[in-house]
C-alpha cells in the first residue's frame, strides 16, 4: 500500500504507484483522481468565462458560481480514504477474530467512499451542465471535457462499489 497522500503526489508517481502489483491505489483511487481533473477541467472553463462581456450578462457571476462549487480538495481526499477503505475491507477478509459489528462497520465504509464519489460525480456534473450556456464559447469543450471525465469517473467509482459491497453471505461481490 502506498502511504503517500494522493494529493502530495506527483502525476507520475501516482500513476506509477497505481500500475504496480500493489492493493492500493486502486481503481477508487484512479476514479477519484479521475473526477478531480475533469472538474478542473470545468474549473478552467469558467476561469475564461471573464470577459468584460460575460461580466456584462451575467456569464461571469454564473462562472464564479461553478468555481466556487467545485471542491478539487474531495476528489483527492477521496483517492485517499478509498486506499484506508480498501486496506480495512482486506483485513476483515483474514481477521477470522473481528466481531460482526465491526465487519459490518468496515464493509459499510468501504462501500460509502465510492458511493459519495459518484454523487459528488454528479452534482458536479449538473452544474457543470447548467453553466455550459453561458460558458465562453472559446472554451466549452473543457467544460465538456469535465462533464466526460466525471461520468467516467462516476462509472470507475460504480464498479469499486460494487466490489466493495457486502452480498447476503458475507462475501464480497466481484461479479460486475
Amino acid at each position: 500500500m502506498s502511504t503517500t497522500s494522493t494529493s502530495k503526489q506527483v502525476l507520475g508517481q501516482f500513476i506509477t504507484a497505481l500500475s504496480t502489483k500493489q492493493p492500493t491505489p486502486g481503481g477508487g483511487a484512479a476514479a477519484a483522481v479521475g473526477a478531480a481533473v475533469g472538474a478542473a477541467a470545468a474549473q478552467m472553463s469558467a476561469a475564461y468565462t471573464q470577459r468584460k462581456k460575460d461580466k456584462e450578462s451575467g456569464a461571469a457571476e454564473k462562472a464564479n458560481r461553478l468555481i466556487a462549487s467545485i471542491h478539487l480538495e474531495i476528489f483527492l481526499d477521496a483517492a485517499d480514504e478509498d486506499a484506508i477503505a480498501y486496506a480495512d475491507l482486506q483485513r476483515t477478509w483474514k481477521d477470522s477474530d473481528m466481531s460482526k459489528e465491526e465487519k459490518e462497520k468496515i464493509e459499510a465504509r468501504a462501500l460509502a467512499v465510492p458511493v459519495h464519489l459518484m454523487e459528488t460525480c454528479h452534482q458536479n456534473i449538473k452544474s457543470i451542465h447548467e453553466f455550459l450556456p453561458y460558458c465562453n464559447p472559446n472554451i466549452t469543450s473543457d467544460a465538456k471535457v469535465g462533464i466526460h471525465q466525471l461520468a467516467g469517473a462516476m462509472r470507475a467509482a460504480y464498479q469499486t462499489a460494487m466490489v466493495n459491497s457486502p452480498s447476503e453471505d458475507g462475501k464480497v461481490l466481484v461479479d460486475c
